[in-house]
């Protein structure tokens, strides 16, 4: 079964280009032009990404993006004309896996595409539950079931959130550097990019009530990285 995709953009020649190219990989596409449009789209189909535009007429790209966490957990690319970290940091925080910033190469958003679709198949492929599991004073991470529990609850984390937790514990000891997290999860070479991993640093941080200053698991080894002893 094909995966399914929403492209949320106003400006119809873009939303038709980049249709055109996912579908010439196979993909079904469901285009909107509105934010509700988008949102009713995203209750109604069973998608496995969305490619929202920050810029659309009734509500912005990072409220619709705020909504769609609310109740799912697929991967979501943020398209932004800016190129304000600010409006990186923001997306990442409300839950955007990935972003790019027009004008793009459409070849390179369908790598991005697969590359999120690959983490996500894998984040939801179930394997054996008691095999391949990592326990860490409460925290128990299974690398088949692509699950986390800490102290007996679930955490709801992306897929992005999930490889950097599972990354940290692997090396559980040492001290990753951002570059080195960064490119063992995004799969690309790092130019800069230490707001993105802070971010969504902080984001799991928050998931697993953390708290800011003496945190139990995550730690922030200054001007080196991350660690969970």
């Amino acid at each position: 079964m094909a995966d399914k995709i929403l492209v949320l953009d106003d400006e119809t020649e873009i939303a038709e280009l980049i249709a055109l190219y996912l579908e010439n990989e196979g993909y079904t596409v469901y285009r909107a032009s509105t934010g509700n449009e988008a949102l009713q789209i995203t209750e109604k189909q069973d998608l496995s990404l969305a490619i929202l535009d920050i810029m659309v007429p009734d509500m912005d790209g990072f409220e619709i993006c705020r909504r769609i966490r609310e109740k799912h957990f697929f991967p979501i690319i943020m398209v932004t004309a800016k190129v304000e970290d600010l409006d990186k940091i923001r997306g990442l925080t409300l839950g955007a896996d990935d972003y790019i910033t027009k004008p793009f190469n459409p070849l390179e958003l369908v790598a991005r595409v697969k590359t999120q679709l690959r983490r996500w198949t894998r984040y939801n492929t179930h394997g054996t539950p008691d095999s391949d599991t990592i326990d860490i004073r409460g925290l128990h991470i299974s690398r088949s079931a692509h699950t986390c529990t800490l102290n007996g609850e679930k955490l709801e984390l992306t897929p992005i959130e999930f490889s950097i937790l599972l990354y940290l514990c692997e090396h559980q000891g040492s001290v990753v550097s951002s570059e080195q997290l960064f490119e063992a999860v995004w799969k690309e070479k790092f130019f800069n990019s230490n707001n993105t991993v802070m971010v969504h640093i902080a984001r799991l941080r928050e998931k697993m009530h953390e708290p800011e200053r003496k945190p139990k698991y995550v730690r922030t080894v200054w001007g080196i990285g991350y660690t969970i002893d």
